[in-house]
């Protein structure tokens, strides 16, 4: 199975960026962890700060993987685009949010992706891509 996980805008930052939110530890390390745990899966990784190229590698995602793990970031809660780009494609899309979106700022509990999302899982900091990996290996 192919998984690819995006991260969207400012979550190139983890390890620094308000690790009371976020946690220490890099995504890159984070995600050679995952490589490791789930070293049966094929798992890759983009990260980008621009809207358009998250959406081009949704795009991208449909003909080469079996699922896509997004994190959209602010984007979630902006982008009628990523969340159409979703609806476009035909495989499944789980978001995922490190922290609890609402339990912070109101304009965080509002998603254009849930909508056309697999499912959505947020709050639980790094494990929430775990959580969300272990849902595509019980489908």
């Amino acid at each position: 199975m192919k998984l690819l996980i995006i991260n969207g805008p400012n979550l190139n930052l983890l390890g620094k960026r308000e690790p009371d939110v976020y946690g220490n530890q890099t995504f890159d390390e984070f995600f050679a962890q995952l490589q490791s745990d789930f070293s049966t899966l094929e798992l890759s990784y983009y990260q980008s700060n621009i809207e358009g190229e998250l959406i081009t590698k949704l795009q991208e995602a449909d003909d080469q993987c079996d699922g896509v793990i997004l994190n959209a970031g602010a984007y979630t809660h902006t982008s009628i685009g990523i969340g159409d780009a979703i609806k476009a494609i035909s495989i499944p899309v789980v978001e995922v949010h490190i922290s609890n979106t609402f339990g912070r700022e109101e304009f965080r509990h509002q998603s254009y992706i849930s909508p056309n999302a697999a499912g959505v899982i947020l709050g639980f900091g790094l494990q929430s891509y775990i959580l969300a990996i272990q849902s595509f290996s019980t489908k």
